[in-house]
This record gives structure tokens, sequence and C-alpha cells, in this order.
């Protein structure tokens, strides 16, 4: 490993630290050294708030050595107003030697902007350093910009046999205590938690973090003729929730409902949450939605439970073609995560 990757692998750790507070802004980390040495570390910590680069500059003890210093940033140094003031100008102030950059920002507002900034300041740029490893680490941020939808997660859990409940909806458990805590660090990890109106009805989740510490999602159900009961768990109001469907439009504290046409579909939803700047959407059923979105290649990964019980009989666990690209044992619970290979 070069040297430069060395220093980029630390600031991909630091990036990460910003998981389910920054979106939708990217996850941004950034390390600052002088003669081989880290004098300045930093990473985005939550939307609104000073970017990496500002972060790391403030934990500089000497300023002064900023004039023969690398900083190296995972993503693009931003070259536009937003919340905050341009980290391209900053570093441009500092007068800073060399800034290593990983993969380039391909929002619009800036693209290249920020490195041409740099450049025609006299500060030698270098791009590209571990660039595959920071696309994956912004993969939502990407997929949302590209895509013009959020980052879609699917999960489920299924048994021996391949049902993900019984004929009468009943699905608890099939997994274990461990899995369904691992389920909850998930939810803290993204924007928006979706259901449709069968598993709304049956299961009446709550949707939150409860087992692990972090943000609660957004919670969206679809419930095309509003035929949910009002008492249940999505409409308590105790976190943000969005209930998409063909009757009316109302909003009041952590409750809106969302009124799209007649007829409308899972395409029209991802359209509306991207309109919200929602960046990453986990899907956890039923099986009526996941089939769709599987059938629609309306997919980025899915996170499949496989529990040691069996029913014999139920409501068939979906389908999956895709890129196996992680497997483990979760106690006596097999999960796999796949990658959807054909976007």
């Amino acid at each position: 490993m070069s040297q430069d990757e060395q220093y980029m692998r630390r600031a991909l750790d630091l990036a990460v630290l910003g998981q389910g507070s920054v979106s939708p802004n990217p996850m941004v980390g950034c390390v600052i050294v002088h003669q081989d040495k880290v004098i300045g570390e930093g990473y985005h910590k939550v939307y609104g708030g000073p970017h990496a680069e500002p972060n790391a500059v403030e934990s500089v003890g000497d300023p002064l050595l900023l004039k023969n210093a690398t900083v190296y940033v995972t993503l693009e140094p931003c070259s536009h107003w937003g919340k905050t003031p341009p980290c391209a100008d900053l570093l441009i102030d500092k007068k800073v030697k060399r800034v290593v950059i990983a993969a380039v920002d391909t929002n619009p507002v800036v693209g290249g902007k920020g490195i041409k900034k740099l450049q025609e300041a006299g500060i030698e740029v270098v791009q590209g350093v571990l660039e595959k490893e920071a696309l994956e680490e912004n993969r939502r941020f990407f997929t949302f910009l590209s895509q013009k939808r959020p980052y879609i997660i699917l999960k489920w859990a299924q048994t021996q046999d391949g049902f993900v409940a019984r004929e009468n909806f009943d699905s608890k458990w099939i997994s274990n205590p461990y899995s369904r805590q691992l389920v909850h660090k998930w939810r803290s990890e993204e924007d928006a938690i979706l259901v449709g109106t069968l598993t709304a009805k049956f299961d009446n989740p709550k949707l939150n973090v409860r087992e692990w510490v972090g943000k609660d999602p957004t919670r969206i159900v679809i419930d095309r003729n509003l035929s949910l009961e009002k008492d249940l768990n999505l409409f308590d109001r105790s976190q943000p929730t969005i209930c998409y469907n063909q009757v009316q439009s109302s909003s009041g504290p952590n409750l809106e409902h969302c009124a799209l046409q007649e007829g409308f579909d899972i395409e029209d939803v991802l359209a509306d949450l991207h309109r919200r700047n929602i960046q990453s959407v986990f899907v956890e059923g039923g099986a009526r939605i996941l089939n769709t979105l599987i059938s629609k290649n309306l997919w980025d990964e899915a996170r499949v439970f496989t529990g040691p019980v069996s029913f014999g009989t139920g409501i068939k666990a979906p389908l999956i073609e895709g890129l196996s690209f992680q497997e483990s044992d979760i106690m006596d619970d097999r999960l796999r995560i796949y990658r959807n290979i054909k976007l």
C-alpha cells in the first residue's frame, strides 16, 4: 500500500462515522499530513454542520504547518455555498501544498469545479486514490444522483423451507434476537423505512430503532385506500411518517398523508421520495412489495436471513438473482447479502 493509500484509508474510516447523520449529503473524511505525520483529522458529522475539511483544519495545532501539508479527502471539496462555505476556498485560503482526492463529486453543482479551483490556485491535485472504495462507501449518494431515486435495500427473514410468513400472515419469529438487533442497527443507517398495507396491518410494526443507538428513520407506508386502522403503531406520530394513498393529502406533526394519482405505482412513490431528498430506503416487506421491486429491478441490495425453523406452508419468500457478496452466520441464522448486478 502506498503512502497516499494509507492516509486515504484512514480518511475513509473517518467518513463512515457520519453514516446516518449527514444525508442527503455524502459521507466525507479528511486527513491532513505534514512531513509524514498526521496533524489533523475530521469528518462530516451532521447535515448542516461543517464539512470534513474545516473540521480537519480546525483540529490542526499549528496552522502554519498547513502551507506545506497534504490534505487527503474522500470526495472532491465543494466549490459552492450551501449550508456552509466552499471547502475548496478554505484549502486555497490556507495555502495547502497538495490535495489528494479519492472520488470526484458527480453532483452537477460541484462536478469537477472544486478540483479546477484548487488547480487554478496552484495547488497540486491528485485524483482517484482508492476511488473504488470511496464510491462504494457513498453508494447511496451516487445512486441517488445517477438513478434519480433513493438507494433501495430489501430485507426479509425466511424459513428453511422458503416462507416469510404463515398463511395467516404471522411471521414471528423466524430470525433470532441477534439478527433482529442487527436490523435495528441497519434502520439507524438509512433515511427511510418502507412497508406495505398488509405488513402494517398484520405485524403492526413500530419501525423505529429500539435495540441500537441512532436516529429513527422516516416511516413510509403504502395504503392506497386508507384502509388501515388509525391506532396502528405507524400512526402514533412518534417519528416522521408518510402514508402514500390515492384518497387524500394532509399534513400534521410527524404524520403526512400524500395522495398520488389513482392507480399509482412504486415508481411514483420513489420519485416523490427523491424529490424529498430521501437518499436511501430500507424495505421491510411484505412479500408483495418486495416482489414488485424485484420484478421492476428497483433494488440495490437485499439482506436475507434464513432461520432454522420450517413452516411447511405459507407465504413464499421472494426469489432473487444477484451476486452474493457476503454470507455469514448470526448464531443459528444464515445471513446472505446480495447486490443487484443488473443495474
